[in-house]
């Protein structure tokens, strides 16, 4: 651990919540000595303070012990670049538009890597009117199922979560240039460009 790094980025979170030193320190029952020589870089937090401080500072801890965050790029907030994560416990589905750093059930998850459709993993679409109608016969039992379809834009996701023994169709306005993806609770994400 770089207590130099450390120490710089938990004087510029300090400053972003408006806090001094003493009430960092108040917060988190410590010294404001403590807190100017960690700022200083002349020592880093103990472990057993990594907690509160990421509490008070609202921050990972391991950003905390790494004395860096990364910013995404204003390009990654395209929508059509979105990543799914799904929770493997309760099933819990979120999305970003850049890199994150996203947790369920106590669990660090990884965004999912969309595939291509394959002969046992596709969908049909058919344009109605100004809608986009999607139909799938993937089987819908409780052990193996599509839990969501979604629909990618440029500013914007719509997402619907499916269920077991749920009907097998979903329909969504038709945007320029979109992605549809659908995920398989035993075989990931796939998607299909659509016109």
């Amino acid at each position: 651990m770089d207590c130099e790094k450390v120490g710089n980025l938990i004087f510029r979170l300090r400053k972003e919540k408006g806090l001094t030193q003493k009430q960092l320190a108040d917060m988190m029952n410590i010294s404001a000595k403590t807190v100017s020589k960690w700022e200083c870089g002349m020592g880093c937090p103990d472990v057993s303070l990594l907690g509160e401080l990421s509490s008070a500072l609202n921050v990972n801890i391991e950003k905390i012990l790494e004395g860096n965050l990364e910013m995404n790029s204003e390009e990654n907030g395209n929508m059509k670049k979105v990543k799914f994560y799904v929770c493997s416990d309760c099933g819990s589905i979120m999305t970003a538009s850049g890199e994150a750093e996203i947790s369920c059930c106590g669990r660090k998850l990884t965004a999912l890597e969309a595939k291509p459709c394959d002969e046992k993993h596709d969908i049909n679409v058919e344009t109605i009117e100004n809608d986009f109608y999607i139909t799938f016969s993937h089987e819908m039992t409780k052990a193996h199922y599509l839990n969501f379809i979604a629909y990618a834009g440029i500013d914007r996701v719509m997402l619907v979560r499916l269920y077991p023994e749920q009907g097998g169709e979903v329909r969504f306005p038709k945007m320029y240039g979109g992605k549809l993806y659908f995920c398989c609770n035993k075989h990931g994400l796939f998607e299909k460009k659509v016109k």
